[in-house]
């Protein structure tokens, strides 16, 4: 941490150190230098090793569930303990709420560290591409600079050896023109090759852009995934659906597991992110060794004042030569025109080459400055180390607060389903017993199943005897049984008699007259029934 702490402009969060302080062991449960070393073997296994350790979370988190459930199926309540019930709905109701309280936080987490990641990687591609741009720059005008010494000022310069052939004095001027010209394309030699460079930042910053493309969009997924399972188990929760409930356990489990491989996998590049971040400096100088010079390297890296341009002579010798051929075509323009004018063509062409020639110098020189490029640097450094790890962060509490919530509610969802089971079997001993249940089979006498109580006045009867009409009450039965003749003399005018009056109202069903019913014995039970029938 020595390198990147030494300068004031980029100080590495304090979570990277704490990140960096995590024990780094090889799969051989050996321990492993914590430096940034992604090309050695056991420095890969120290990472991977994280990953191990969330396989073995998810591992003891099945195991737990497991026994869980084991114990729910096999452990029996004795009859007395259904009488409390409502404590054991309360529980499942408070875990329900738990495990939708604790999804959407982890969701809102989710989404926060999914954005600052993005919002990290986007800044350090932006870094590469305006890096690439740069020495692209620098490229492509030392490149154009070297090829109009090389053709345009050697094709004049030529025209120009033949117009003053017979001036020996002007011959001469023109051999140290193009001698100056020969310096500067030594000089131009002498730079850096760039292309290299700007193809491998290209490469890498359309790899990094397009991985975390599909990055941010899986986690989008994986996030609007975990809300959806939740509000569906807590419905099928609140509606008693038990293939609703049976559907979103399976998926709970799917994305139980999904949880803990992204924890793996976010704490890992969360660790090997911060062992870059601590000394990144030491890093890319040890990478770039025997490519780069180890002064411009640190030139760009740095960028202070106690450090020294180290392409200034190469910009002063290209920027004296010029200034000498420009002082030297004056001259001839001056005084060589006038005897010969058809050299006047060729040194104004020498001239407007050597005015773009200068111009490419001062485009070359601010290119080449320290803090265009060190500043890429920085912004990549902060974007990554920053906002980058700050959200990998995040995104790692998400996964653990994703897989608290998907196993509370995993533990709820079975008890729901046997108190499902329970209120079924309830209900149904009720139907055995109370003979006023409309859901109760008629074993004992077939004829009065579905019979429904009405009363009703009969007009007709009335007007026929002229006397009041009384209240009347009637067992409406299956058809079968309305057909039967006898029941009603063989006159079938009862079978659609109107209901006018309500002055008698149908005998309901009331909890005396079912301990009235149940403090009988079976003969008066029978004899009950035998009334009905009558």
């Amino acid at each position: 941490a020595g390198m990147s702490s030494a300068r004031g402009d980029y100080v590495a969060p304090w979570w990277t150190y704490w990140l960096h302080n995590f024990p780094h062991i090889n799969l051989r449960f050996q321990p492993v230098d914590n430096s940034f070393q992604p090309e050695e073997e056991n420095y890969q296994q120290s990472l991977m090793f994280l990953g191990c350790v969330a396989a073995a979370g998810l591992g003891l988190n099945l195991l737990g569930l497991a026994v869980y459930l084991s114990c729910l199926c096999c452990c029996r309540k004795d009859e007395e303990e259904e009488e409390s019930k409502k404590p054991g709905s309360c529980c499942v109701t408070w875990s329900a709420v738990a495990a939708a309280l604790l999804t959407c936080v982890a969701v809102g987490v989710g989404f926060y560290g999914n954005s600052e990641t993005n919002d990290g990687v986007y800044q350090l591609t932006y870094s590469f591409y305006n890096a690439n741009h740069t020495l692209g720059g620098v490229d492509s005008l030392v490149s154009g600079t070297m090829g109009s010494m090389r053709s345009g000022l050697h094709q004049h310069l030529a025209r120009l050896d033949e117009i003053f052939a017979t001036r020996g004095d002007y011959v001469q001027t023109l051999k140290f023109m193009q001698q100056m010209a020969d310096n500067v394309i030594k000089q131009l030699l002498g730079l850096p090759d760039w292309e290299g460079a700007t193809m491998d930042l290209a490469t890498v910053a359309d790899q990094t852009a397009s991985v975390e493309y599909y990055r941010w969009l899986t986690y989008l997924l994986l996030l609007i995934a975990d809300l959806i399972i939740c509000l569906l188990a807590c419905l099928g929760l609140a509606k008693q659906s038990r293939w609703l409930l049976t559907t979103m356990m399976v998926f709970g489990v799917l994305t139980l597991v999904l949880s803990w491989a992204s924890l793996g996998a976010d704490l890992a590049v969360a660790v090997g992110t911060s062992d870059f971040c601590v000394s990144p400096d030491r890093y890319l100088l040890s990478q770039t060794k025997g490519i780069i010079g180890t002064d411009i390297l640190h030139y760009y890296l740095y960028c202070n004042q106690t450090l020294s341009n180290p392409f200034q002579q190469p910009l002063t010798i290209f920027q004296r030569s010029l200034t000498t051929m420009q002082i030297q075509i004056q001259g001839l323009l001056q005084f060589a025109v006038p005897l010969f004018p058809t050299a006047e063509r060729d040194l104004v062409g020498v001239q407007r080459l050597l005015n773009s020639s200068e111009a490419s110098l001062h485009q070359l020189t601010a290119l080449l400055d320290c803090r265009g490029l060190n500043k890429d640097y920085l912004d990549a450094m902060v974007g990554v180390c920053y906002d980058g790890v700050e959200g990998t962060l995040y995104l790692c509490l998400f996964s653990s607060l994703a897989a608290c919530a998907f196993t509370v509610m995993l533990c709820a969802v079975p008890r729901a389903w046997r108190q499902m089971g329970c209120k079924e079997r309830a209900y149904d001993d009720m139907d055995e017993e109370d003979p006023f249940n409309p859901r109760r089979v008629g074993s004992q006498n077939p004829n009065l199943t579905n019979v429904r109580s009405v009363c009703s006045y009969s007009s007709s009867l009335g007007s026929q005897s002229g006397r009041e009409p009384s209240g009347r009450c009637l067992r409406r039965a299956p058809a079968a049984l309305w057909n039967q003749t006898a029941l009603f003399g063989g006159t079938p005018r009862y079978e659609n008699v109107p209901l006018i009056g309500r002055g008698s109202p149908p005998p309901s069903y009331s909890p005396t007259m079912r301990a009235t019913y149940l403090s009988m014995t079976e003969e008066q039970r029978r004899q009950t029934g035998n009334d009905f029938q009558a």
